[in-house]
C-alpha cells in the first residue's frame, strides 16, 4: 500500500527543479522570493494558506514551540506556521521526492533553521515519546487506513496537553467518491473515515476533541472562486499540476462535483492531548 501511495504523488522527478523553473519563467528570483509566491503549489490542501492560519490560531503556537506537521507534502504550512509564529517545524511524508523539494524550497525562503522535513510513516514515527508542544495533519488520513495508528503516534509524540490539529477530506453522506481525485485516481488508496468514525478515533488514541468546524460549504466556494479567477487571469506559474500531472484538471472538477453532491466533506478536529 506504501508503494501505490508513493507512486501516486511520485509521477514528478526533480520537483524542486521544475517549480523553480516555473517561478523563473514568470519573472521570479529564487533569492527574493516570499512564501505567497509559493502559495499556489506548496498550499496542498483545500482552502489553501487561509486553511492553514486558522488552525494555527488554535494550536497555541509560540517561538520556541515544537511543532509536528504529519504528512508534510511540499512543506507549506509547515513553513506558513514557522514564519507566523516562530516556531520549529519537524514534517515527516512518505513520499522522499516531496521531502527533498520541500527543503529546498524552505532554503530558497531562507527558512531552513526552523523547517525540516524528512521521509517517513506517519503511523510509525522516528521521535521519542513527549517530544512535541503541537502537531497536525491536512489532507493526509485519506491515504492511510490505519487511522487508529495515525492518531496513536500523534498522541504519543505529543506532550501532555498539547493540542492536534486534524484538517481532513471526510466521507460525506452522498455515496462513492468519483474518482479521480488529488488523494487517489482509484479506491484502492482511498480511505476516508466518516465524521461519526472521526469522533471515535479520534478519543480512541487519547486525545480530548475540543471543537470541530464544517468548511465544506466554503471549500465549495473556494473552487468556485479559484476557477473564476483562473479564467480572469490564467494559471499561475507554479500549481498543483507540477505535483500530479495532467489529469489534475480532471481531479479538480471531481472535487468540486464530490462537495456539492455531499460525497465528501471537510472537516477540522482541534484536540488536546
Amino acid at each position: 500500500m506504501h508503494t501505490d501511495v508513493e507512486i501516486h504523488y511520485s509521477i514528478k522527478s526533480n520537483l524542486a527543479d521544475k517549480i523553480a523553473t516555473g517561478l523563473e519563467r514568470a519573472g521570479k528570483r529564487l533569492d527574493t522570493l516570499v512564501s505567497s509566491d509559493l502559495a499556489s503549489v506548496d498550499e496542498f490542501h483545500i482552502r489553501g494558506r487561509k486553511a492553514t492560519l486558522e488552525l494555527g490560531q488554535k494550536l497555541n503556537l509560540a517561538a520556541g514551540s515544537r511543532l509536528l506537521d504529519l504528512g508534510s507534502g511540499l512543506g507549506g504550512p509547515a513553513r506558513t506556521m514557522a514564519e507566523t509564529y516562530g516556531c520549529s517545524v519537524t514534517g515527516i511524508d512518505l513520499t522522499e521526492e516531496f521531502c527533498h523539494a520541500a527543503n529546498v524550497m524552505t532554503s530558497w525562503l531562507g527558512l531552513q533553521d526552523k523547517v525540516v522535513c524528512q521521509q517517513g510513516d506517519a503511523t510509525d514515527l522516528p521521535f521519542a515519546d513527549d517530544s512535541f508542544d503541537a502537531a497536525m495533519t491536512i489532507h493526509v488520513a485519506m491515504n492511510i487506513a490505519a487511522k487508529d495508528r495515525l492518531y496513536a503516534e500523534a498522541h504519543r509524540t505529543l506532550k501532555p496537553g498539547g493540542r492536534f490539529a486534524v484538517y481532513d477530506v471526510i466521507q460525506g453522506d452522498g455515496g462513492e467518491v468519483h474518482f479521480p481525485v488529488p488523494w487517489a485516481r482509484e479506491p484502492s488508496i482511498s480511505h476516508l473515515a466518516t465524521d461519526a468514525e472521526m469522533r471515535t478515533l479520534l478519543p480512541a488514541a487519547g486525545f480530548r476533541v475540543i471543537e470541530v468546524t464544517d468548511s465544506s460549504a466554503e471549500s465549495l466556494r473556494w473552487f468556485e472562486d479559484m476557477a473564476a479567477r483562473l479564467a480572469r487571469s490564467g494559471p499561475p506559474p507554479v500549481s498543483f499540476h507540477a505535483i500530479l500531472g495532467d489529469d489534475f484538471s480532471e481531479m479538480a472538477r471531481n472535487q468540486v462535483r464530490n462537495l456539492a453532491e455531499d460525497r465528501i466533506r471537510t472537516i477540522s478536529y482541534i484536540c488536546e492531548g
